[in-house]
């Protein structure tokens, strides 16, 4: 077998067996309250496996590109990822930040570890540093676990760093910016259509909401004031070539990742489309895209300070 194809399908299986050994061993087998899951765990898993899969058809249908190949480095670079991304997840999920939404959605500034990760190490160190960051950090918050919604995270680095993929970074991200823009204003259009739509995760007693408020302006429009600040990013920097597409595929990757998530609760929750796209996509995926375009382009300009001065 391949040694590049060996090394996506190990990925790939890690990445499972990682999600059911918290789930199915220290869930249901030792009983841990914390690394249990909601309903339909079964249907959850089939995402995961849709996910898996969708990610090794990118890979098969690109599989001559160098950004496949997977070594040490790379390996080294999923585990800190990955620690990483945990890490800071559980710092910030939880009460203090969270969103009015149709399920438990918090403000993610660490959303942009995998981003930057994929972009900078290539779609499989994404993916690894999303997904099984996602999940160990949703473990240490106690919420319980959505593993379709860690594999969600893990899409997100890994169409982040599908940048590599092109030779030409500029017409790339030209692209990425008009499909991410096309698919942030049919979900916007959704929530002006549906603004009566109940939120059933924000309760404040003391002001009389009981998770029957309105989804916010702020968790609705939040998409589009993301992609303008990107807008702004692209063409401020747009002469550095990689903070321009890395920011661009990051928005790219939040789109699709978080969609992913928020559609599969379609079958497994029983939301309609407009509540998955309204109640949680929209909550999520916005705020993720303001840091998206705040903190990724950071983490690049750090990045390649450090590989200038090191004469890399």
């Amino acid at each position: 077998m391949d040694k590049r194809l060996q090394s996506i399908l190990w990925t790939l299986i890690a990445v499972l067996v990682v999600f059911l050994l918290l789930i199915y061993v220290g869930g249901n087998v030792l009983g841990v309250e914390r690394l249990q899951t909601g309903e339909n765990p079964v249907l959850r898993f089939v995402f995961v496996i849709i996910g898996l899969l969708l990610t090794f058809l990118v890979y098969y249908l690109t599989r001559g590109n160098e950004a496949w190949k997977v070594g040490t480095r790379e390996v080294v670079w999923m585990a800190i990822g990955a620690a990483l991304y945990a890490v800071f997840s559980w710092l910030f999920n939880g009460t203090v930040f969270v969103v009015p939404s149709l399920s438990q959605v918090s403000l993610r500034p660490a959303i942009a570890i995998p981003m930057f990760f994929g972009y900078a190490f290539g779609p499989v160190v994404g993916f690894f540093s999303g997904a099984v960051g996602n999940m160990f950090g949703d473990a240490l918050t106690g919420f319980g676990l959505s593993p379709q919604w860690s594999l969600g995270n893990g899409l997100v680095g890994f169409v982040a760093g599908m940048a590599v993929l092109y030779k030409n970074k500029k017409k790339s991200m030209n692209s990425a910016l008009w499909i991410s823009g096309v698919l942030s204003a049919v979900a916007v259009v959704l929530f002006f259509l549906n603004r009566n739509m109940e939120n059933m995760m924000f309760f404040a007693p003391e002001e009389g909401i009981f998770g029957d408020a309105t989804i916010s302006m702020f968790a609705g429009i939040s998409i589009i004031v993301g992609f303008l600040l990107v807008l702004i990013v692209r063409f401020a920097f747009g002469e550095n070539i990689d903070i321009a597409a890395a920011v661009s595929w990051s928005m790219l990757g939040n789109i699709v990742g978080i969609g992913f998530a928020a559609i599969s609760d379609i079958w497994i929750n029983g939301f309609s489309p407009e509540a998955a796209i309204v109640g949680e996509f929209l909550p999520a995926a916005g705020p993720n895209l303001i840091f998206a375009a705040i903190l990724v382009p950071l983490l690049v300009a750090a990045y390649d300070a450090v590989q200038t001065q090191s004469g890399r």
